[in-house]
């Protein structure tokens, strides 16, 4: 049986090939989300930090909404893609909660978990929080995201 700590390197090996495929194919999620660094993965949890850069703000210097909603879903599919997936379906749902907001040069933190995935559907959440010094974090924002699953 191997221990927790090679299951989470295998796994964030795997989610790190998966990101690298996906990104080539994304114009949007390349534009967004280049300087993207996962952190770490486990079976049906993702976490990665993303620098604010001007590029993710809006028209009033704070981090746009789009972005948030992009977030939830790119977390919510490499959290599916844990499970060993190379597809992770399509989107049926998504909502964002905005509940704070980031500006350039904020560090957030995003951790997406797949809840449930079945045969058809598969359920995730994910929440965005801002990095402070002392380790505490503000939340940003709070998602959920449906997927059809079935292949």
């Amino acid at each position: 049986m191997a221990s927790s700590t090679e299951s989470t390197t295998g796994e964030l090996l795997h989610i790190q090939k998966y990101w690298a495929n996906m990104r080539r194919n994304s114009p949007i999620y390349e534009f967004l989300l280049s300087d993207i660094s996962l952190v770490s993965a486990s079976k049906g949890v993702v976490t990665a930090r993303l620098n604010v850069k001007p590029c993710h703000l809006n028209s009033k210097g704070t981090l746009h909404g789009t972005v948030s909603a992009c977030l939830t879903d790119w977390a919510g599919g490499l959290a599916i893609a844990t499970y060993g997936r190379e597809k992770t379906g399509v989107s049926t749902d998504i909502h964002t909660t905005f509940i704070s907001t980031a500006k350039e040069g904020d560090v957030l933190e995003i951790e997406g978990r797949a809840d449930k995935v079945g045969g058809t559907l598969a359920f995730t959440s994910v929440e965005i929080r801002k990095v402070e010094e002392d380790g505490a974090g503000s939340v940003v924002s709070m998602g959920s995201h449906t997927k059809y699953v079935k292949q």
